[in-house]
């Protein structure tokens, strides 16, 4: 059986780690834990980089530059990669040996994209635990999973996070 684990880097994410891993180390489950950054999203917000430059042993705030897309979408990459290898480090997984990808894309369709192509049997996610007043104008992409997803998805909850 194959379980499917998007991380995002928030509690309800590394809680529903947690659970998968256990899981998977029970009942003998292949283990794929996937991140999704919505580049279109982010681009809108982090073109500029701050470069700092260190004066007198304190750093000081130059100019501005400009990323292009190539470097943007290498740094998300990188941080991305960094986030699912900590993940690893941080939980016993014993030798169940997760493959771990970095998607770019609308993180609801691309987590039930890999779900139906890969024939996933359990996604287990998490739920950010936004208030219902934010879901309701943020929008929550586990309902979203949870609503078009070709299998089960077993939704870990923790504590409200704002």
């Amino acid at each position: 059986m194959k379980l499917l684990i998007p991380v995002d880097g928030s509690l309800a994410s590394y809680q529903a780690v947690k659970k998968s891993v256990e899981i998977a180390k029970k009942y003998d489950f292949t283990v794929k834990m996937i991140t999704v950054i919505d580049y279109e999203n982010i681009t809108r917000h982090s073109r500029n980089e701050k470069l700092w430059r260190q004066v007198d042993g304190s750093l000081i705030a130059g100019k501005t530059r400009t990323l292009n897309d190539d470097e943007l979408t290498g740094e998300m990459r990188e941080n991305a990669q960094r986030l699912l290898d900590s993940m690893i480090k941080e939980l016993d997984f014993d030798d169940l040996k997760p493959e771990m990808q970095v998607l770019f894309g609308e993180p609801y369709l691309k987590i039930t994209e890999t779900a139906k192509d890969e024939n996933f049997d359990l996604i287990i996610m998490g739920n950010r635990g936004f208030s219902k007043i934010k879901r309701f104008f943020v929008g929550s992409v586990t309902q979203r999973v949870i609503s078009e997803a070709s299998c089960p998805v077993l939704v870990i909850h923790t504590d409200s996070e704002d």
